[in-house]
């Protein structure tokens, strides 16, 4: 890990666990798979979650390789989990990603999971295809969000339809912030290279976690071939939203067994989505 050259010894010692550059081989690249549309199938998005914080100077590398792969794919949904840690100090610190961190075993920041336990290789940006090859065309669930966000109330339907049979499902359902402006520790060479970026545009900022858990709400319905189901979420606009007209929304099926996120979907308020099923 760089020393920091303007910070003092002890405030290195004490970041050096929780912001550190991952020196790991690109080794968690996905085996090759035949992609040919399956009719009846459901398309296949990537879960991006980004554990980072504007006080973590490595993290800029994790959200330009977001801003990278999102230039090249459509179906990728990224959510950024911010955390403080120790004396450094994030306002978009989410209190409840403890149990996930746990699951994870999360060792320090930047850290990018994909479709929630696999690990975003270093260096993210040179690592693009990792992230792309995981959206493929066939799988055996698809999500469609239905919102409407008015007098200060979200009403959510999450649908899920099923074109195989499954067992021991959880739904995760995220409400996330974007154009969050706060200055952004640097020491990469992204957006300029300085040792601080100036009003950092932080986006797709998990700001509330609609299920019960963090986790994932188990599913309880049938989950069978030919079976839809539909989740509904009335509640308030979170109060830590500094915008409404700048909310967006994720819901993610996770498998129960291995807590892998099995397809995911992003929508904008008062969007009226249909099913990304193959033709």
């Amino acid at each position: 890990m760089k020393n920091f050259k303007f910070l003092s010894f002890l405030l290195a010692a004490s970041f050096f666990i929780s912001c550190s550059k991952d020196d790991s081989p690109a080794s968690n690249q996905p085996p090759a798979v035949d992609n040919t549309p399956i009719s009846g199938q459901f398309q296949k998005r990537v879960l991006v979650e980004d554990y980072t914080g504007a006080w973590c100077g490595y993290c800029p590398r994790v959200a330009y390789g977001i801003e990278k792969v999102l230039e090249q794919s459509t179906k990728v949904v990224p959510v950024a989990i911010h955390q403080q840690s120790g004396s450094g100090y994030d306002p978009y610190h989410f209190a409840g990603a403890t149990p996930l961190k746990t699951l994870i075993d999360l060792q320090g920041y930047p850290t990018g999971k994909l479709n929630r336990m696999l690990t975003w290789s270093y260096p993210e940006n040179s690592n693009i295809n990792q992230v792309k090859n995981l959206a493929l065309n066939n799988v055996g669930l698809g999500l469609a969000l239905n919102s409407t966000v008015s007098g200060g109330n979200i009403n959510l339907d999450v649908k899920i339809k099923f074109a195989k049979d499954y067992t021991n499902l959880k739904l995760v359902v995220y409400v996330l912030e974007n154009d969050l402006i706060y200055n952004q520790v640097n020491y990469t060479s992204f957006y300029g290279g300085g040792s601080v970026i100036l009003n950092f545009e932080h986006d797709n900022v998990l700001r509330a976690c609609l299920t019960n858990s963090i986790l994932g709400d188990a599913i309880t319905e049938s989950t069978t071939n030919g079976q839809t189901i539909t989740k509904n979420f009335t509640v308030a606009i979170p109060s830590n939203i500094a915008n409404t007209n700048n909310i967006s929304f994720v819901a993610f099926v996770v498998d129960g067994a291995d807590n892998k996120a099995i397809n995911v979907r992003g929508s904008l308020p008062n969007e009226n989505q249909q099913f990304e099923v193959n033709p």
